[in-house]
């Protein structure tokens, strides 16, 4: 889609103003904020070819207009003017105090940088723990129920409770133990889940079976301490007009923190992507709340993608300040867990 000059200065002029006060936009303020000698006879023509293309709206209730989904994607990909943030600050706020932090304390610090410099939500996708483990024990308690004992590299310990469809005797559960530490030991769940795929098939299926039970909760346990989503200031949201006008809007918002998953599943095609990505509601279906938007970025140790983080606000967010906190403080992220580990 080509706007020309006039066009161009209007609509950003117009999303500029929306963006900071709220209010729809008549062409009269268009003519004084956009630094434009037109008439307003031309200002409401650009404006209604603008509103034909999709990039403005007309609420009924007033002659203004405002920006729609499609307009703000206009608007953050070719008219936007991102401001310059002083990184020292978010780099004092992301490791306070002189003593090294832990991974997750960083992260944490990473989420309410987020939260307190956008004065919205931020949220961080936790880097996945791999689940790497010595060596694996199964004793049996009695008829069909089984003890997993698993044994980190760092000498932790981890007990699981399988429940299994045949009743294995000692021998077998040694058998299988000794098989397993033989063969994988020191190696993740995960990739012992791809090798069994292949190798066991060799295997008897009762050994299959409890095999690969061990294996899912081995696994699981191995990962539940970690925390996928660090989430700081989202009650910021309920003083968000936009938002807090719209319960049902809100309250899927907070279902999806709640849940995570639909999270989880957004920031996950952030981190297949390089540099800050932004979606905007009613525009791409990973964002529940039409007037939500999300500004999102990957972070990375040594160089590998390990997770994202983001800023969670409304569309009439100032787009120009957000993403320069997002993309410096993926970097800064960045830098402090590849120095930290």
């Amino acid at each position: 889609m080509q706007l020309d000059h006039r066009a161009q200065t209007l609509l950003k002029a117009l999303v500029e103003r929306y963006i900071a006060e709220g209010q729809p936009v008549g062409s009269r303020a268009l003519s004084k904020i956009s630094g434009l000698d037109l008439s307003p006879a031309t200002i409401r023509n650009i404006m209604a070819d603008l509103e034909e293309m999709g990039l403005v709206a007309s609420p009924h209730t007033s002659a203004g207009r405002i920006p729609t989904p499609r307009g703000y994607r206009m608007f953050v990909d070719t008219l936007l003017t991102v401001q310059t943030i002083d990184e020292t600050t978010v780099g004092f706020k992301l490791q306070p105090g002189r003593q090294s932090p832990s991974q997750q304390r960083i992260l944490s610090n990473a989420a309410q940088v987020l939260s307190s410099l956008s004065q919205f939500a931020g949220v961080v996708v936790t880097p996945r723990r791999e689940s790497v483990f010595q060596q694996v024990e199964f004793l049996r308690l009695s008829e069909k129920r089984v003890l997993l004992v698993i044994v980190a590299p760092n000498g932790e310990v981890q007990n699981r409770l399988l429940l299994t469809d045949v009743d294995y005797t000692r021998t077998q559960l040694i058998e299988a133990a000794n098989y397993i530490n033989l063969h994988y030991g020191g190696l993740s769940f995960d990739d012992v889940k791809l090798r069994l795929q292949a190798e066991l098939r060799q295997l008897r299926d009762d050994m299959t079976a409890l095999m690969q039970a061990a294996v899912e909760a081995g696994s699981d346990a191995m990962t539940e301490d970690n925390d996928e989503v660090v989430i700081s200031g989202e009650r910021n949201l309920l003083a968000v007009t936009d938002l807090s006008s719209n319960m049902s809007s809100l309250r899927k918002l907070f279902d999806m923190f709640e849940q995570k998953t639909g999270l989880m599943r957004l920031l996950d095609v952030s981190s297949k992507a390089s540099g800050v990505q932004i979606f905007i509601g009613g525009e791409s279906q990973l964002v529940p709340v039409e007037e939500m938007s999300v500004v999102a970025a990957p972070y990375d140790v040594n160089g590998k993608v390990v997770g994202t983080l983001g800023v969670i606000g409304p569309t009439r967010m100032a787009y120009e300040r957000v993403i320069p906190i997002v993309d410096i403080t993926a970097k800064l992220l960045s830098n402090a867990l590849s120095h930290n580990g």
